[in-house]
């Protein structure tokens, strides 16, 4: 499969300034191959856009894993929102697992691209999805995810998160928004929020200033691939619209946490073939993933 940038979709959207005006926006097609030019779209924006990298067929087979059983949704949790009539439940885990969600985390097109875009062997960070109900999804603040990582005893942002929509994302169910190009600002002093970290407002206000808001409106596949550094949020979903995420995040091999933490530390990650996600057939074992739940 390979990359190529379609002229079509770089033009502007209809939203404003504040639109996704996507610069580093690609569409995954056979013979996929990470373009040179998608790797310096990476560095100068801290972020490229793959369009349709799962297909209608793998994206209903992760989300079998989900809707087929109680397997993996036993496993979810809500915290305290700051919007206290708002909840979005999550489900968190350790290592890839041998199921469908694990398949995806662990194939060339993910896992791959990701060790291309940071320039070394990575491993599995950790895995989760963020499950926005209709009417009900709560808002994740503004912050940088090494604003999380660099406590965890990770001493160099060689660290990077995809975001793959389960359903559309779009700015009226909480689509995910960044600042684009904050990733160069280096990490920002971040404040506990409830179970959060908030980014320091005051510096985000001024970066905006800087650095364009896009709202990073997807489908059902795409995957933003997306440097730790880069400062996103979402909002709470209002809408009659569900969004589900899954996310996938890797360290580089090279950046092995310093303390142990519940996020695991270097653990070889064995990548397979993108084939392997449609010829997967466990929908239901997650021995392996070792969940993680947070503490009351």
């Amino acid at each position: 499969m390979r990359l190529k940038l379609p002229e079509v979709n770089k033009q502007e959207s209809q939203l404003g300034k504040e639109s996704m005006e996507r610069h580093s926006e690609y569409e995954y097609t056979d013979n996929f191959k990470l373009s040179d030019q998608a790797k310096r779209d990476f560095e100068e924006y801290g972020y490229i856009l793959i369009k349709g990298l799962l297909d209608k067929e793998e994206v209903n087979r992760v989300l079998k894993v989900l809707e087929g059983s109680d397997a993996m949704m036993k496993e979810n949790y809500e915290a305290e929102e700051v919007n206290k009539e708002k909840k979005t439940q999550r489900i968190v885990w350790s290592h890839p697992g041998t199921d469908v969600t694990g398949m995806v985390a662990r194939s060339e097109k993910v896992a791959g691209t990701c060790e291309q875009l940071l320039g070394g062997e990575v491993y599995h960070y950790h895995g989760k999805m963020i499950l926005k109900g209709a009417q009900k999804g709560a808002q994740h603040l503004w912050h940088q995810d090494y604003g999380y990582w660099y406590n965890n005893g990770c001493l160099f942002p060689d660290m990077m998160t995809v975001f793959i929509p389960l359903d559309p994302c779009r700015k009226e169910n909480g689509c995910l928004q960044i600042l684009e190009g904050s990733h160069k600002c280096g990490r920002i002093d971040h404040h506990p929020v409830l179970k959060q970290a908030e980014a320091d407002l005051t510096r985000v206000e001024e970066i905006k200033k800087t650095c364009p808001h896009k709202f990073v409106e997807m489908d059902p596949g795409d995957a933003l691939f997306f440097h730790c550094n880069v400062l996103h949020h979402s909002s709470d979903n209002n809408s009659d619209m569900r969004r589900w995420v899954y996310i996938c995040t890797y360290n580089k091999a090279s950046n092995d946490p310093i303390i142990e933490h519940h996020h695991p530390r270097y653990t070889p990650l064995t990548k397979v073939p993108n084939s392997a996600i449609k010829e997967c057939t466990n929908f239901t074992d997650m021995r392996g993933k070792d969940f993680v739940h947070p503490k009351p």
